[in-house]
């Protein structure tokens, strides 16, 4: 008997809850151009979740309200809700595929998500509509040149421009791809540090060539070093492999003719992007003065909106013992990666960089005592062709001929860097 009820019940269950959806699932009852209006308000006024509800509620009359179906589907880009976003473009698109609007703002969000492939392949089915219209071939170009294909983007924007010379959007948007397209750099670094007590200021100046290639970019440097009344110069190689898609290394050589730097330095470092915007890096470095002295080190960063912190410790083993050193760095960024302030904190001596040098002490020098804090700020000027930057750092730094004591540093450097074709 209870088996022969069991499918009955079922039936009941199904029907009372399908009762209870329809009655929670509001039927559009209004005047579709006025709730619009409506939800346009409640969406700029930072209610979107209202508005959506509006959108879509209205929708399930006029389901081919194409204007209303696209303003959904922004409020969804806006919201970083992508997918949902492109669901709503592709039915607009197939029902109404001579509205140019639609074309632009899905493109915009396949851009916006970082699916650029996306972008360039719906561009292209764009352009079969509207042929060389030029604001679908700056999408298209912003796309390429985000796939690090600058110079097919440049010849788009030629394009454009040979036909209208006057295009605002053109120029504007030339003006800033100019800049990706430096590869090449040349600058200068000049540094003074002068101390409280015992040293006389002394003098760290730099001349940089930097080039960036598909592969990664190479650094070539040469430091001029005056301490103690002499002079002092080293050459070093910096190169930054990639390796695979958010993995990517740092090698470096370095030799020095004078006692004021290594004989010989030497470093390697493996770096890696990991998911919720966190990066961390392993490595060592290799100073050869009298002996070879190796340093560990590694970093966690992590990047958030414009911000980005990072946390990175040393590890010095001596006869001695472990010495060991860390740094703290926060930066802002304001329009581009050039452009930031940065300030830092470290603790711990590490010889990595040697505020100077003292012969046949090598193991006092690494145990040293100090706290050190720097204030920065980088900016660029005429379009980024030119990246300049201002230092500050104050040192507490214990002494080596004299354990406990302490003298201070202040330390001020300068740099430019000229960016060019």
């Amino acid at each position: 008997m209870i088996l022969k009820l069991i499918p009955k019940i079922a039936i009941l269950i199904g029907f009372t809850a399908g009762i209870q959806l329809h009655a929670q699932q509001p039927v559009y009852n209004g005047n579709p151009d006025t709730s619009f209006e409506t939800a346009r308000k409640l969406a700029f006024n930072d209610q979107r979740k209202q508005a959506q509800d509006t959108l879509v509620n209205i929708l399930t009359k006029y389901p081919n309200y194409s204007d209303i179906r696209t303003f959904l589907a922004t409020t969804y880009s806006w919201d970083g809700d992508y997918k949902k976003a492109r669901k709503e473009f592709t039915y607009v698109i197939q029902n109404d595929a001579k509205n140019k609007e639609n074309w632009i703002a899905a493109i915009k969000n396949e851009s916006w998500s970082n699916s650029y492939y996306d972008a360039i392949t719906m561009a292209n089915n764009a352009l079969k509509v509207f042929p060389e219209d030029s604001e679908i071939l700056l999408l298209k170009a912003s796309s390429l040149e985000n796939t690090k294909k600058p110079i097919e983007a440049s010849k788009i924007v030629e394009a454009i421009l040979s036909k209208k010379p006057d295009d605002t959007k053109a120029l504007e948007y030339k003006t800033s791809l100019d800049q990706s397209l430096r590869k090449n750099s040349i600058g200068i670094r000049s540094a003074v540090d002068i101390y409280s007590e015992v040293f006389d200021p002394m003098q760290l100046h730099t001349l940089n060539y930097t080039r960036l290639t598909p592969y990664g970019s190479i650094i070539t440097k040469l430091n001029f070093n005056r301490r103690f009344n002499e002079n002092g110069t080293q050459f070093e190689v910096d190169l930054y492999p990639k390796i695979a898609k958010g993995l990517y290394a740092y090698l470096n050589f370095g030799v020095a003719d004078s006692f004021l730097f290594p004989d010989i330095r030497y470093g390697a470092e493996l770096h890696k992007s990991l998911p919720y915007s966190l990066e961390v890096s392993a490595g060592f470095r290799a100073l050869q003065y009298d002996s070879t002295t190796l340093i560990y080190t590694g970093s966690l960063g992590w990047y958030t909106g414009n911000s980005y912190w990072s946390l990175r410790p040393y590890l010095t083993p001596g006869d001695g013992g472990l010495s060991t050193s860390g740094l703290l760095n926060y930066r802002r960024y304001r329009s581009n990666a050039d452009n930031y302030w940065s300030t830092s904190f470290s603790m711990g001596f590490s010889p990595e960089i040697y505020q100077f040098k003292v012969e046949n002490n090598e193991d006092t020098i690494i145990n040293l005592q100090s706290q050190r804090f720097n204030l920065s700020y980088f900016f660029t000027t005429h379009h980024n062709k030119n990246a300049w930057g201002a230092q500050f750092d104050l040192t507490h730094q214990e002494i080596s001929y004299d354990p406990g004591s302490y003298f201070w540093i202040y330390s001020f450097t300068l740099s430019w860097d000229m960016r060019f074709k």
